[in-house]
């Protein structure tokens, strides 16, 4: 689950990072509100940032011709009028694609006299299986370009999940970005509290960019996240009721949030071959079959190891949802899942739907003859693979035919 950059902001900050002093508005006059509160605290200039989960923002475009999702004000006129302007409208950005994102909210927030830009970021490396801490003096650019052009100018801290991330890695991370003096403690109490938030959030990313060295009104330099973006891992939500309580429906695809409430695994994508498969690595292999036999996945749909009929059925209404979808492939290998329950899944699935389009079906594994023999004696219209390869083949025909 993703959340906006304020409620990333207000997790941070409950684990002891540094952001700086702001407030969401609905409204713009909520955000007139804010500002005043801000410029009445000896604060010159507040910014005004658009809430969508995406980024780009500064550089996106309204749909109404507004320029920027991100403004810097030097008035309480000024915030309410770039918030009337951005509240209610649609935000196009090189994330969102061309339909964009309506912004609801925005974050109005003090601006800081910046000396220093940093990228910051926590996630798990999968090839160690421990969390990583990764820093980078290049701070707000896209770090996969760093990573492709300049490596050299990242750096990591492995951390032993057993005992937390040490004072002196953080000093040492710090120390790597180039920080001098009390800059160093201000870094790593800042670096040690995102690790935290990731951590206590179950996160499965925290990443600052950018984390900046600036200048507050006595004229010292300290250490502040100016922008926040954290993803939760969705199997442990159960157990923060507090950031449940953060998802923004509007924000989502209605597909994905009608699956997630079967606990199926739902991505909708433009092609015209859906796919029904269980487990993350065969979906993923399944779609790279499809498309090299020359079809386009409609889909990632994941319903799991342990699918029930219901599941099933409930996966095939959310997949005939989609207008472009012109043929279906089930792609199952039964470990823990039994073929024969996701066999009579697909009978009462078809039956209830009044399926017309081209359907394929692959089992293997667990209870397979007593699901090809449901399949058999259902009189459905199906055709069958014997492997992979086939399935794909013989669903990229159908659909093209």
């Amino acid at each position: 689950m993703n959340i906006h950059e304020y409620q990333a902001k207000q997790l941070l900050a409950q684990y002891g990072a540094s952001v700086p002093p702001g407030g969401v508005a609905a409204t713009p006059d909520e955000a007139k509100a804010a500002a005043e509160k801000l410029f009445a605290t000896g604060h010159k200039r507040v910014v005004v940032k658009s809430q969508i989960h995406a980024g780009g923002r500064g550089k996106g475009t309204f749909k109404s011709g507004f320029q920027g999702g991100v403004k810097v004000c030097s008035s309480t006129t000024e915030a309410f009028a770039n918030a009337k302007a951005m509240l209610g409208q649609t935000l196009v950005t090189k994330q969102t694609g061309p339909d964009g994102r309506v912004v609801s909210k925005v974050l109005v927030e003090a601006a800081s006299s910046i000396k220093k830009e940093f990228y910051l970021a926590v996630l798990l490396d999968r090839a160690s299986s421990r969390p990583i801490v990764m820093a980078s003096t290049e701070g707000g650019m896209d770090i996969e370009e760093v990573a492709a052009k300049t490596p050299e100018k990242i750096v990591k801290q492995t951390i032993d999940p057993a005992v937390g991330m040490m004072p002196y890695q953080a000093r040492k991370l710090a120390a790597a970005l180039g920080l001098k003096g009390d800059l160093i403690a201000a870094g790593a109490k800042l670096i040690l509290g995102v690790y935290k938030t990731w951590w206590e959030c179950d996160a499965s990313l925290v990443e600052i960019n950018p984390l900046c060295v600036v200048e507050a009104a006595d004229g010292k330099e300290t250490l502040m996240a100016l922008d926040g973006k954290i993803g939760l891992d969705d199997n442990a939500l159960y157990r923060h009721k507090n950031i449940q309580e953060m998802r923004d429906l509007a924000e989502e695809a209605p597909l994905e949030i009608e699956a997630s409430k079967f606990n199926l695994n739902y991505i909708k994508l433009d092609g015209s071959i859906a796919c029904l498969v269980n487990g993350a690595g065969l979906a993923m292999a399944t779609m790279d079959i499809i498309q090299h036999f020359g079809g386009m996945p409609a889909n990632f749909l994941d319903v799991g190891g342990g699918a029930s009929k219901e599941q099933v059925t409930a996966a095939f209404k959310i997949i005939l949802q989609d207008p472009n979808v012109k043929g279906i492939l089930v792609n199952i290998f039964g470990g823990i899942m039994d073929c024969n329950v996701i066999a009579t899944g697909i009978v009462a699935a078809v039956k209830e739907t009044g399926l017309k389009l081209p359907l394929v079906v692959r089992l293997e594994g667990n209870n397979v003859v007593a699901g090809k023999k449901t399949l058999a004696e259902s009189g459905l219209t199906l055709i069958t693979g014997d492997t992979m390869a086939d399935a794909a083949q013989k669903v990229v025909k159908a659909v093209a035919a």
